[in-house]
């Protein structure tokens, strides 16, 4: 075997083993972690553009969240970090720095899309960031601030007529929607966080309760 095709071939085991393993080289920044948060397929290539905060990718990205749902970015998708009100920036830090910039990939690209209840974007995003190594600590308090005060939208789907018996998706409503950021509030839960380990559900119940 060559040195070349020896190379590729570690290259390949490294993709394929590092979920199980739940380690990972530090050049792959996240590309893949232990399957109890998910796991990704590949790792994203980006060109940025002039204004220096947008990119585009240049390849496909795609996670597979624990319940088995896959999430693609694909190729030529162009994120700005804007599903990440800028207000949380200076709290949560930019968009696509440190660990949990694959997530965030995915999150703006899901928030484009619509195609699913932004509840389940959410969730995406904390089990992706989790996938990625981000702590509970910070992935958590990262989740409350986007479930709480994040641009949502109604996901309603409106029923056509039935074609063959089957039903029929004709549209979706989408209404964004945000809530000013509370930066006390956000401190606060962080605490809490850290304290008593809650549960995903817990943190739902949480941003929910203070509306």
């Amino acid at each position: 075997m060559t040195i070349e095709k020896l190379k590729v071939s570690l290259v390949a085991v490294l993709l394929l083993t590092g979920c199980a393993s739940g380690k990972k080289p530090n050049w792959m920044a996240g590309a893949a972690q232990s399957h109890k948060w998910g796991y990704y397929s590949g790792f994203p290539e980006t060109g940025w553009a002039p204004d220096g905060r947008s990119m585009t990718l240049l390849n496909e990205l795609r996670y597979t969240d624990p319940k088995g749902v896959v999430w693609i970015a694909p190729a030529e998708s162009q994120v700005d970090g804007a599903s990440i009100p800028k207000s949380l920036w200076s709290i949560m830090g930019g968009p696509f720095e440190g660990r949990y910039r694959n997530a965030s990939v995915l999150h703006d690209v899901s928030y484009d899309q619509h195609n699913r209840p932004w509840q389940e974007c959410d969730l995406m995003f904390y089990n992706a960031m989790r996938c990625s190594g981000v702590g509970p600590v910070e992935a958590g308090t990262m989740y409350y601030s986007l479930y709480k005060f994040g641009r949502h939208w109604n996901y309603t789907v409106k029923k056509a007529r039935p074609v063959n018996g089957v039903e029929q998706a004709s549209g979706k409503e989408k209404f964004p929607r945000a809530v000013p950021v509370n930066a006390s509030e956000i401190t606060a839960t962080r605490d809490w966080i850290r304290g008593t380990t809650p549960s995903v559900e817990e943190i739902q119940q949480r941003a929910n309760s203070e509306r």
